[in-house]
């Protein structure tokens, strides 16, 4: 028989299609749900666009026939689904949940359809551990949301995107000092690489970086490039300052640890490609203490954004101090900061938006959602380049982890497009201290 999985809120918030994600399975959805939803209603960031769709396709599915027990269709080789009322604990438990909370209207709801559907296997889905927690401890099945959850093997591979290679000295001597500087892949692979493949040759001691052009079927020398001042420090770092110069390359992810030099990476190559963009716009999640958006803070969109701005501020001192005060180069930043030529935008008013001929960086990428990822590239004009940077084991989002957040998602999907590129830092450059730390604490 089909099973049946009761939704938590935070599922519908993480992706309100999930309804149709279950195959032909039924889905539950119980009243304290709905009554969370309405608290999401109003706003722009994602969380009230996710709420705002739900209902709007809860009402349109209502509409339907119903279907006996079982709810309202969803449609071809999909299930059944039903908005259930809250239920009471059973007696043996109601000393054991004492407080009248929604999770716990929700378990009790879930445990309510488990028992009047002996028959059938019944699961409670939700992205809240300590939800799931307490279900187990009573007896009830809680399962996670795992439909854009990334394999384990897939987070290997996007940690080891580099292939070392043992390749012969002439075919190293060719790719590092010949004419054209490249190498048929047909003499370090038996099958075409993916696009974008990034190589280290190991040749006398020394290192030859590589990467693979799918337009041109060879492996190309990465040189050893400088930007706004900054030059990379070690082999990612060459990888990752090639990837956001690279006008062929529009769209860049760039994942590592604290003081690994993605954002300044991205950032000075922006800067040492001002002119061939309208704007170089900056961007991050505002993610805050106690879940509220940036309109809690005084002050026009500015002011309220000076806050999250401050890191990549900081990267900007960075590149400034490359130069002389008073020089050209340093005046030219000013410029750009005071002509909004550089700007620093929140994210939640991007939706709508067409950014042509924009350079544009989003730091902190691992605190937004998959469909997050998806609204932000999908407003992309012509001429646009995107880079994502952030680090996947620094998640503030409740309901996001290393598995399941947009950054990691947009590696899994976007790899083996010639269009995207991404590159593992594994080195942190910002101190000493910070590196030891990191490694230590």
């Amino acid at each position: 028989m089909a099973k049946i999985f009761v939704l938590d809120t935070n599922i519908v918030l993480h992706d309100h299609t999930a309804i149709r994600q279950f195959q032909d399975n039924d889905i539950v959805v119980p009243m304290a749900v709905v009554e969370e939803l309405d608290k999401f209603k109003k706003g722009n960031d994602a969380l009230s666009f996710n709420a705002r769709a739900f209902m709007r396709e809860m009402n349109q599915l209502m509409d339907r026939k119903p279907n006996g027990q079982r709810g309202f269709p969803l449609g071809k080789r999909l299930g059944f689904i039903k908005l259930e009322p809250n239920h009471p604990f059973a007696p043996k438990f109601q000393d054991l949940f004492k407080d009248d909370t929604q999770d716990h209207r929700i378990l009790s709801t879930a445990m309510w359809v488990r028992d009047h559907n002996p028959e059938r296997f019944v699961a409670l889905v939700t992205k809240d551990i300590n939800l799931r927690l307490k279900a187990k401890a009573v007896g009830m099945e809680a399962q996670d949301y795992l439909k854009d959850r990334v394999d384990d093997e897939v987070m290997v591979s996007l940690e080891q995107e580099v292939i070392t290679v043992e390749a012969s000295s002439e075919a190293t001597q060719r790719l590092a000092y010949g004419q054209d500087n490249c190498i048929p892949w047909q003499e370090v692979s038996e099958k075409e690489p993916r696009p974008n493949q990034l190589y280290k040759f190991l040749f006398g001691g020394e290192t030859v970086c590589a990467r693979y052009d799918a337009s041109r079927k060879v492996i190309g020398l990465v040189r050893t490039q400088a930007a706004a001042g900054i030059r990379p420090r070690n082999d990612e770092q060459k990888f990752a300052l090639d990837a956001c110069l690279n006008p062929k390359i529009p769209l860049v992810s760039l994942t590592g640890g604290a003081g690994t030099g993605k954002t300044l990476i991205a950032l000075a190559a922006a800067l040492e490609q001002a002119d061939d963009y309208d704007q170089i716009i900056l961007s991050r999640p505002t993610v805050v203490l106690g879940g509220q958006d940036i309109g809690f803070l005084p002050g026009d969109q500015k002011s309220k954004m000076s806050p999250y701005i401050l890191p990549l501020m900081d990267n900007l001192e960075v590149i400034k101090h490359c130069y002389k005060p008073g020089s050209k180069q340093a005046q030219k930043l000013d410029a750009m900061v005071r002509e909004e030529k550089l700007l620093i935008s929140p994210l939640a008013y991007i939706r709508g938006r067409s950014l042509g001929k924009v350079y544009f960086i989003v730091d902190e990428a691992q605190n937004l959602t998959p469909h997050e990822v998806k609204t932000i590239i999908t407003r992309s004009g012509e001429g646009t380049k995107m880079v994502f940077t952030g680090d996947i084991f620094q998640i503030d989002q409740p309901y996001l982890d290393q598995w399941s957040n947009g950054l990691t998602h947009l590696g899994e999907k976007m790899r083996g497009q010639a269009l995207f590129e991404h590159v593992f830092l594994r080195k942190g450059e910002r101190s000493e201290l910070s590196e030891v730390a990191a490694k230590l604490l």
